[in-house]
C-alpha cells in the first residue's frame, strides 16, 4: 500500500510540474522572410519535406521559479534535416526545473543560401529577448545552445554577431566548429557553403579562427569517439576561446559516439545532465 501511495505522489508531482510549464509558438518572420533558400516560398511549409516555417516553441517555467536566463536551441542534422526532439524538445523540462526559459529553433535549412539559418537564429534570439518582460527574462541573460550543425549554427552566431545582438552564452553538444576539411562534417561544410567554397569561405565559417573579445562564455560536451564531428572542433574551440581569455568549460567523455543529445541511452547521460547542472549554477543561470 504504501509503495501505492508513493507512486501515486510521484505522478501527481509529474502532472502538477508538467501542467504548470507553458508552452507558446512564434513564428519568426510575421512581416515576410528576408531571404530565401529556394523552397520556402515556393512550396508549404513541410516538415517531412524537410522544408520547415521558421518559428520558436518556448517552454517557460513557473514564473516564481524563473532565474531570468534563457537558452534558444538549434538542433543538429547537418544543416539537411532537424533532430527536433532529444536536441531539440526532450530538453525543455531539465531548463524549465532550473527556472530557465527554453525555446527551440525551427530554422531554415540552407538550400544554397548559408544566410537563410543564421537570419533565423539571430531573429529568435531577437524574439526571445522582445518577449523579456512578459517571459520573465533578463534580456542579458539570453544563451544559444547547438548539437552537432546546430553547434555550428550556433558558435556562428556567437562569434559573428555583433556585440549587442550576440548570445551571452554558448551551450555546445559534439559541436561542428570548423571548415578545414581534416576535421569538419562534410556534409554540413557542403550544405552551408557548398562543395565549391573557396579557403576564404571555408575560413570565415571555421568558428575557432573568429572567435574575438566579445565571443560569449561556452560550456563544450562531447565524446571521444565521435567519429562523425571529430572532438578537434570543440576541443579547437575550446582553446581559442581560452586564448582570449574567456571563461570555458570542456567535458570530454570516453565513449558515446555522437548524436547522443538527451537521450538516456548514452552511457554518461547522468554525469552529463551533472556537469552541465554544475556549470549553469556557477554561471548564476539556474537553481
Amino acid at each position: 500500500m504504501n509503495k501505492l501511495i508513493t507512486l501515486a505522489l510521484i505522478m501527481l508531482s509529474t502532472f502538477s510540474s508538467a501542467s504548470a510549464q507553458q508552452v507558446i509558438d512564434i513564428d519568426l518572420w510575421t512581416s515576410g522572410l528576408p531571404n530565401s533558400n529556394g523552397i520556402d516560398k515556393t512550396e508549404p511549409y513541410d516538415d517531412a519535406k524537410r522544408n520547415f516555417k521558421p518559428s520558436i516553441r518556448v517552454f517557460l517555467p513557473e514564473a516564481d521559479k524563473a532565474t531570468g536566463a534563457a537558452v534558444v536551441a538549434c538542433p543538429g542534422g547537418g544543416y539537411d534535416h532537424l533532430a527536433l526532439e532529444h536536441e531539440g524538445y526532450d530538453w525543455s523540462n531539465f531548463f524549465n526545473e532550473r527556472g530557465i526559459a527554453y525555446a527551440v529553433l525551427k530554422y531554415r535549412m540552407p538550400h544554397g543560401n548559408k544566410e537563410v539559418p543564421i537570419s533565423d537564429a539571430n531573429e529568435a534570439l531577437n524574439v526571445v529577448r522582445q518577449h523579456a518582460q512578459s517571459w520573465n527574462i533578463d534580456p542579458q541573460k539570453v544563451g544559444i545552445m547547438g548539437s552537432s550543425a546546430g553547434g555550428h549554427l550556433a558558435t556562428t552566431i556567437a562569434t559573428h554577431s555583433q556585440h549587442d545582438t550576440a548570445p551571452n552564452f554558448q551551450i555546445l553538444f559534439y559541436p561542428v566548429v570548423t571548415f578545414n576539411l581534416q576535421y569538419t562534417h562534410k556534409g554540413s561544410r557542403y550544405n552551408l557553403i557548398g562543395k565549391d567554397a573557396d579557403e576564404e569561405q571555408a575560413d570565415l565559417y571555421s568558428n575557432e579562427k573568429q572567435v574575438n573579445d566579445n565571443t560569449p562564455p561556452a560550456i563544450i560536451l562531447l565524446s571521444d569517439d565521435d567519429g562523425a564531428v571529430p572532438s578537434y572542433n570543440g576541443v579547437n574551440y575550446y582553446l581559442a576561446l581560452k586564448d582570449k581569455g574567456i571563461p570555458a568549460s570542456l567535458h570530454v567523455y570516453p565513449s558515446g559516439g555522437h548524436g547522443w543529445g538527451f537521450r538516456s541511452t548514452f552511457r554518461f547521460h547522468e554525469e552529463m545532465l551533472a556537469d552541465l547542472d554544475a556549470w549553469l549554477k556557477a554561471m548564476k543561470l539556474g537553481d
